[in-house]
């Protein structure tokens, strides 16, 4: 039903986005006047011309937009983590890439090379270090600014580490920036050790930083702190973008530093990389739909 409304606005009509679905119009029609008496709001302005979408429908067709990419992100996550094939590529990648940019990146790959296996191992990116050092998995993708010299790696994403509040946190004031010395002096609920968003952080202001107001291992669990007012944190832009859309979480503005960060791929030996890999590795570097690659190096 998604499909079929977010293909009126794509396609021009019903009919259009009935067409491309490979779905027989009548029940094109069916579907949407089941789904608009769901929502309790009329998604189509019919007339003997075709059916357009009224402004419900044109907002609908946003939110619909963002379910079904992350429908789509669940597949090929979901995939990657069970898929069998003649031939593994067995990738290591630190959480907030595993959410936000690896299930893009399968996806492209898996429509060049339907008979390669992506194994997927989520973990942090001193985890994902230890893997790639070890032989354990051939790529790995982190967030952490230290790489040990004997891993070969290239940019692949330029990210930008956001801070964060509830509403009724004495920091949600857009118009009073907040100094890095007063962000190094404040707990924050936090990454565990290991993590990339960490490590960054440490380096940013300092690892003297006061010990967090909580530890945990998930983006979303973090946000979901924030929103139930524990304290504030600092995270990816593209874990807390949403969020912030919805009004749940306030940005903080920082004043004199740059929170842009650089997301890394490493493996061991270049030579050693089969085509598969340097072409998974072409594909992050590149980018995909939606997306802000950083430039080839």
């Amino acid at each position: 039903m998604l499909r079929l409304v977010v293909g009126v606005a794509d396609h021009g009509s019903l009919s259009a986005s009935a067409r491309a679905a490979n779905v027989a119009q009548s029940n094109a029609s069916r579907s949407i006047r089941t789904m608009e008496r769901r929502l309790g709001y009329a998604l189509l302005r019919r007339s003997t011309r075709g059916s357009t979408l009224t402004q419900e429908g044109v907002l609908t067709v946003e939110w619909a937009r963002e379910i079904l990419d992350a429908v789509d992100r669940f597949g090929a996550g979901a995939e990657a983590l069970s898929h069998r094939g003649d031939e593994e590529l067995t990738i290591g990648t630190s959480m907030t890439i595993a959410e936000h940019l690896l299930p893009a990146w399968i996806g492209l790959f898996r429509a060049r090379h339907s008979q390669v296996t992506t194994k997927l191992r989520v973990m942090n990116s001193a985890q994902v270090i230890e893997e790639v050092s070890s032989g354990a998995v051939t790529l790995g993708f982190v967030e952490t600014p230290d790489v040990p010299p004997p891993l070969s790696a290239t940019a692949v994403w330029t990210d930008q580490l956001v801070a964060v509040v509830n509403e009724a946190h004495p920091w949600a004031r857009p118009d009073r920036p907040l100094d890095v010395q007063s962000l190094a002096v404040t707990p924050l609920v936090e990454r565990e050790e290991g993590s990339g968003t960490r490590a960054f952080l440490d380096r940013l202001v300092g690892n003297h930083r006061p010990p967090p107001l909580l530890e945990l291992n998930s983006n979303s669990a973090i946000c979901q702190a924030v929103i139930e007012g524990i304290g504030p944190a600092v995270l990816s832009r593209l874990a807390v973008q949403s969020y912030l859309r919805s009004g749940l979480l306030i940005e903080v503005p920082i004043s004199g530093h740059d929170l842009d960060r650089t997301l890394r791929a490493l493996w061991t030996d270049s030579a050693a990389l089969s085509g598969a890999a340097r072409d998974f590795l072409k594909i992050a570097r590149t980018g995909s739909k939606g997306s802000k690659p950083h430039p080839a190096q």
